[in-house]
């Protein structure tokens, strides 16, 4: 059993693997994802196409980049992902089972990075074509300098918050006055706890504060914390799954921005040099995940086929929770909401997460979207 307070029903504990920075290391890395990254200098090179373009309109707050003619023929590309494969990637395996991307003209190769900081990175030096990230990694990577600029968002919320066992029977934030909640020790996890205890009528100062690492859920269990920042479709479901019901409080509805939780990005650089492969690989993704929506047990079984260590069971609840913010918010799947990008921009900001203001139109752009 799940409760989510300050969530409506059909959003219920759709929280993510939110970084809450864009220097958190993702804590499972597996030897496939130390291996693959080996392959992405051989990769870099392969994502270009001769293609020329024409005028082309974006929607309103977000950049429009040119729009191309169809490449003529198969480009090879590399899509790193922000985490281990797991039920948010249901929509990229689908796409990669049912050859939307071969369809698309793009021969896709998808491997899994180390770290988060690894992904950005790596897309950002021209290293691969296409990533994967928190959206607030990628703003953190843009105020930083990078070339970064989102083309779509696949979760439509910041999937992070406040975790508590439901033993604890807190029914706000405010309900953690004078007790422990653990955060790994990022600035970030500090941004979220103190947004929402403000935003509960509750001082930070009243609430005691221990870094836990990613042993969150662990230190939870053994009475440490009463709480702990975290992402519930991985630490929040794995919790229920073992028999630990929880409460969890959603950073976006608990005082934050509702920006993307998890975008797929590229760089300006390849924008101009082949939007009709970025196009491309737009129109494949969208489609993988339209189908994931309206199957998504096919989804789980492409996803679970072409990664067979992944627990079914666990799998299965993570990918309910995320169906909901696939597509939500009124807007078609993959869109970008400039007035979400903004709010998360003043958010960043005021916590010291950012160093400048980012634009709707600079941090990313709807133009090739279907």
């Amino acid at each position: 059993m799940v409760v989510f307070l300050g969530v409506p029903a059909r959003a219920r504990g759709l929280l993510t693997r939110q970084a809450f920075s864009h220097g958190r290391v993702r804590a499972r890395v597996t030897l496939w994802g130390v291996l693959a990254i080996a392959v992405l200098s051989v990769l870099s090179g392969c994502g270009s196409s001769s293609s020329s373009s024409s005028g082309g309109g974006g929607r309103a707050g977000l950049s429009s980049p040119t729009a191309p003619v169809p490449l003529a023929h198969t480009t090879k590309a590399t899509l790193i992902l922000d985490f281990t494969p797991n039920a948010v990637h249901a929509g990229i395996y689908r796409a990669l089972a049912a050859g939307y991307y071969k369809r698309e003209h793009i021969d896709l190769q998808v491997v899994q990075p180390t770290s988060t900081q690894e992904t950005l990175k790596l897309i950002d030096a021209g290293k691969a074509q296409f990533g994967l990230a928190d959206g607030s990694d990628v703003a953190g990577l843009i105020s930083e300098g990078g070339d970064a600029q989102a083309v779509m968002a696949l979760v439509q919320a910041p999937l992070g918050g406040l975790i508590a066992l439901a033993s604890e029977h807190l029914r706000s934030p405010a309900d953690l006055v004078g007790k422990t909640v653990g955060i790994t020790g990022v600035p970030s996890d500090k941004a979220v706890l103190d947004t929402e205890l403000r935003h509960a009528g509750v001082s930070p100062a009243r609430v005691k504060v221990a870094t836990v690492g990613f042993n969150g859920g662990q230190a939870l269990v053994a009475g440490k914390i009463a709480a702990f920042t975290g992402f519930i479709p991985d630490d929040g479901v794995a919790l229920s799954a073992s028999g630990h019901p929880i409460t969890a409080f959603a950073l976006a509805r608990n005082g934050g921005p509702a920006y993307p939780g998890l975008v797929a990005f590229t760089t300006r650089r390849l924008i101009v040099s082949d939007p009709q492969l970025v196009r491309d690989f737009v129109a494949g993704t969208v489609h993988g995940y339209e189908d994931t929506l309206a199957d998504p047990q096919r989804s789980l079984a492409e996803l679970q086929a072409a990664n067979p260590t992944l627990p079914h069971k666990l799998t299965a609840a993570s990918l309910k929770v995320y169906l909901p913010l696939f597509r939500s918010g009124g807007v078609p799947f993959g869109t970008l909401q400039a007035a979400n990008v903004q709010a998360m921009s003043t958010w960043m900001l005021a916590f010291g997460l950012i160093k400048v203001p980012i634009a709707p139109a600079r941090y990313g752009t709807n133009a090739f979207l279907p």
